[in-house]
């Protein structure tokens, strides 16, 4: 087993927490509040019919934007809400924060509230019942076909209460710990974690009928016996992020370490802002955040031409500090990668196979789309948070407010 550490350190006043497996820094999470995921009981402040969405104030200051082309009628709370009704001025409805604000363009929000149990992820709005695809394929398969027709059955208990709206399911990664279970006690298991996030769907729902408009119904980082979370809870949380992180990759003993300034974490994080990065082969990278997209580029550099197979070598290598630097960055949205070129085939198959592997392990979902014809590797990655960044330039202007 590797060794690996977690490491609690400050940046700028801020909690900061870090996760090294060897002596590379593989995560970071700075301990912030933050509204993602947040349901609220809004209202329909305008419809704009050209980008077919409505503007939906959550709070006296708050307002963002919801498209209209999937809403789960459940969730809105002033009127009866068939199939084929559009939303009206005044019309309030239970949001949850999808993106969080970025310069000019203003919170996302969405009627398809999404929310984590132990073991599955259940969606308001989506259909069916799916599983992580970084666990084993022959026990997602398993997994999948065991809960499907038991989640129809326990759908059908809050069917009514949700106004026939669908709800998917999706097992996470955590189901795995299950692997060992006999079948009947990995079904209960699920199942109760099914059946707990329902009823915490029913309630919110509920809840949300019942509030005045602008109330926080829910908040993913509030325990269940507070109103309120306080900055222990926020450090907890981005601790057990790095924990979750460190097992995803057969790493359970790792100690929790204060840092007393001799780790350099706030030097590491700096040099998480360059755009230029050496790999130990004497190639680097250039990395580019755009604002449409991210792009970078792999060059040679003092890497020894003419070595065989020196392109593959490095195209490799690349690889590995590529998905690493874009986890830690937390480049997200379109992500466009200039690989060395080579000559075979079979060996951008392999490369795409690597890349594919290590899109798996990132706790984002990543997925590989297409290499261009002019041998650009394109990537999307699922926004969770804001870029490291947008972080480093919120801290940075605020220190001395």
């Amino acid at each position: 087993m590797t060794d690996g550490s977690i490491i609690v350190a400050d940046y700028n006043s801020v909690p900061v927490v870090t996760a090294f497996i060897g002596n590379n820094l593989e995560f970071i999470s700075f301990a912030m509040e933050n509204d993602l995921s947040n349901i609220y009981l809004g209202r329909v402040d305008h419809i704009v019919k050209n980008i077919n969405a409505a503007f939906v104030k959550f709070g006296e200051d708050k307002i963002g934007y919801l498209p209209l082309n999937k809403i789960s009628g459940v969730c809105v709370t002033n009127r009866d809400f068939a199939d084929g009704d559009k939303l009206k001025n005044g019309d309030e409805v239970i949001v949850q924060i999808d993106a969080e604000a970025i310069k000019t363009k203003k919170v996302k929000l969405t009627t398809g509230v999404s929310f984590s149990g132990k073991y599955t992820v259940l969606t308001l709005g989506r259909t069916g019942v799916g599983a992580s695809m970084k666990l084993d394929d022959t026990f997602r398969k398993k997994i999948i076909g065991v809960i499907k027709p038991e989640y129809n059955k326990l759908y059908d208990k809050y069917a009514e209460k949700l106004k026939d709206n669908s709800v998917g399911i999706i097992i996470r990664t955590e189901a795995g710990s299950l692997n060992e279970h006999d079948e009947i006690e990995l079904t209960k298991l699920i199942l109760e974690d099914i059946d707990k996030n329902l009823a915490k769907l029913v309630k919110i729902i509920e809840t949300g009928r019942s509030r005045t408009v602008y109330s926080l119904l829910y908040n993913p980082n509030t325990r269940d016996d507070q109103s309120e979370h306080d900055s222990e809870d926020i450090l907890d949380i981005s601790i057990n992020k790095a924990k979750a992180f460190l097992k995803n990759r057969n790493i359970t003993d790792a100690p929790v370490i204060q840092d007393n300034g001799i780790h350099g974490i706030p030097s590491k994080i700096q040099e998480l802002t360059h755009n230029k990065v050496w790999l130990k082969s004497g190639a680097y990278l250039i990395i580019e955040q755009l604002e449409s997209f991210n792009a970078i580029d792999v060059n040679t550099g003092k890497a020894i031409k003419g070595k065989a197979d020196i392109s593959e070598k490095v195209n490799m290598e690349a690889a590995d500090e590529i998905m690493r630097q874009i986890r830690l960055r937390n480049l997200t949205g379109m992500i466009l990668i200039d690989f060395i070129n080579m000559k075979q085939q079979e060996q951008y198959e392999r490369l795409i196979a690597h890349i594919n592997s290590l899109c798996r392990m990132d706790s984002a979902h990543t997925s590989f789309i297409d290499i261009t014809g002019l041998g650009i590797m394109e990537l999307t990655r699922n926004k969770n948070d804001k870029s490291l960044k947008e972080i480093l330039h919120f801290l940075n202007n605020s220190v001395d407010i």
